[in-house]
């Protein structure tokens, strides 16, 4: 099991991060929170999921150790799968998905896209427990967001793919991002201030 990666970041492709760790390059899938904080040529250790399927392996990586934990606590939902997951650790932060479940707050967890009140519902049961532990442990790692340099017709381009890779429909992602693109030059911030616009 590869649980962590610790390399230069050569390509970065909205949510797929390319990891170069002595000469070899990693694909690697990441949440938007942890995307947002990465720029080419920085060195970064990421918290590593490897998940093996029969016609793949894939890795998913986190720059904070507890959204590594929170994915794969997602994982053993019935129905979430590392899409599914993604999708909510980009929309919610750590901090606010606990809340969410603290709260039993099913509104909140519905506009993610792909999880309807069913699946809200059923991760509000099987997560309770497991977040209570969570939010009591101290054993995070927590990075300051560093901005992304993009020119802006690269940095509305790549918003409008991170946004398509989380599920949502084209039309949409184009509509919230022309919303905001003026008010900001970088894809991480147009990234933020789309999904919090969504989430309003």
């Amino acid at each position: 099991m590869i649980g962590c990666l610790i390399g230069e970041v050569i390509a970065l492709e909205a949510p797929t991060v390319l990891l170069n760790v002595h000469g070899v390059g990693y694909e690697i899938d990441t949440p938007l929170s942890t995307f947002c904080q990465l720029q080419k040529g920085q060195q970064v250790t990421l918290w590593t999921h490897l998940a093996v399927r029969e016609d793949a392996q894939l890795l998913y990586g986190f720059i904070d150790v507890r959204d590594k934990t929170l994915f794969r606590i997602l994982l053993k939902v019935t129905g979430v799968g590392p899409k599914m997951a993604l999708g909510i650790l980009s929309t919610l932060s750590a901090d606010l998905l606990i809340q969410t479940v603290e709260h039993d707050d099913i509104n909140t967890l519905i506009k993610v896209p792909g999880v309807g009140r069913k699946t809200a519902e059923r991760l509000m049961i099987d997560l309770r427990d497991r977040i209570k532990a969570l939010a009591q442990s101290t054993d995070s790692q927590r990075l300051e967001t560093t901005p992304l340099a993009f020119s802006a017709p690269s940095a509305v381009a790549e918003a409008e793919a991170a946004l398509l890779s989380l599920g949502y429909k084209p039309l949409e992602a184009k509509k919230v991002v022309a919303m905001v693109k003026d008010q900001h030059t970088e894809v991480a911030d147009i990234i933020r201030a789309a999904l919090k616009s969504m989430m309003k």
